[in-house]
């Protein structure tokens, strides 16, 4: 197995190198290196970071860790175990603390953020998955309950919280066990999420929680990942059945543009600063290129490896990291791309 490992990374680089670019053109993303993770095994899930700490976090799913890395080489520094299944990250800087969706019965996890001990839990319904932040509130936003419960509930639940007491604020309940992607606006009053189960968007009030609108997603089900252009009103989604990105009004929730994702797509982020949307995936990272806010073409598929399905934009370190997962055809570990931008083409 070694000796494959090692000749499906040098494939890897070598594809890297040879993909065929125009004379004087460059990239979108360059791989930097790997960091491997050899005693890992399974997939991992979502990604945090500190910045000013320069600390990068990965949610150990199904290994029930939380792996730190320094954020601009992607060395990696620490293991912490005792997660049980954490899915989503949050960094919360003035106070130290880490907050850890977690779907096992131990409830979200509140981590000092030196000794990364378990100081708090955030009391949701069991089964937290998704773990989204609006800066502009502070708040959290948990999807609890459905299918990753530990004893599964035919419901999903949208808790509201303040991330700076953890105090719950309010509660959604969907008629679905699973619901997925959420996104806010920042400076309108809106929060998108993706109703999975009924290959639905949910707008809501992100101040009184109230549904305003329910938008059908018609290109595929189990709608997913999730972004937003806010600027040009525009909502970028990634469905699993099949794997596609849909890029949709956030005005009428009309569907502007549609595209083929990598296969078991679990990671896709708008890029604002170089107008792009990277969609990873099993095999390869797709970017997209925004022409408009209703055009868009598919600038390239750069090479990645079997298991590495999420990932994560550093925009001030122009980096995106993706995360391998280990099994019998991969190596666990950690992917690092050079972001490069358009004015350096």
């Amino acid at each position: 197995m070694k000796t494959s490992m090692t000749a499906l990374r040098a494939t890897v680089l070598a594809a890297l190198a040879a993909l065929p670019f125009a004379a004087g053109a460059e990239p979108a993303l360059r791989l930097l290196g790997r960091t491997d993770l050899p005693t890992y095994q399974g997939d991992f899930d979502h990604f945090g970071a500190d910045v000013k700490g320069n600390r990068l976090f990965l949610a150990g799913e199904d290994g029930g860790t939380l792996e730190v890395f320094d954020l601009r080489s992607g060395k990696h520094l620490k293991s912490v175990p005792g997660m049980e299944t954490p899915h989503a990250i949050h960094v919360e800087p003035e106070r130290n603390r880490l907050v850890v969706s977690n779907s096992g019965d131990g409830l979200s996890k509140v981590l000092d953020g030196r000794s990364y001990a378990v100081v708090d839990s955030v009391k949701l319904t069991p089964g937290a998955d998704v773990m989204a932040y609006d800066p502009s509130a502070r708040q959290l936003w948990f999807v609890t309950g459905g299918k990753n419960a530990t004893q599964k509930m035919p419901k999903t639940v949208l808790s509201q919280v303040d991330a700076r007491s953890g105090k719950v604020l309010g509660e959604v309940t969907f008629d679905t066990d699973f619901t997925e992607g959420v996104v806010a606006e920042q400076k309108g009053s809106r929060v998108f999420v993706n109703v999975a189960g009924k290959s639905e968007v949910a707008v809501l009030d992100k101040k009184t929680r109230k549904l305003l609108a329910t938008w059908p997603v018609t290109e595929g089900q189990n709608n997913s990942a999730i972004d937003l252009d806010e600027k040009n009103q525009r909502l970028f989604i990634i469905t699993r059945k099949p794997f596609k990105l849909v890029v949709k009004s956030t005005t009428g929730g009309e569907t502007v543009a549609s595209f083929d994702a990598p296969p078991r797509t679990n990671g896709m982020t708008f890029d604002e600063k170089n107008r792009r949307i990277y969609a990873t995936g099993d095999g390869h990272v797709a970017v997209f290129r925004q022409i408009d806010a209703d055009h868009y073409e598919e600038l390239e598929k750069v090479p990645s490896e079997f298991g590495a399905k999420t990932s994560f934009l550093v925009p001030s370190q122009n980096l995106l990291y993706v995360a391998v997962g280990g099994s019998d055809k991969s190596k666990a570990g950690l992917l690092r791309f050079e972001v490069v931008g358009e004015a350096r083409k």
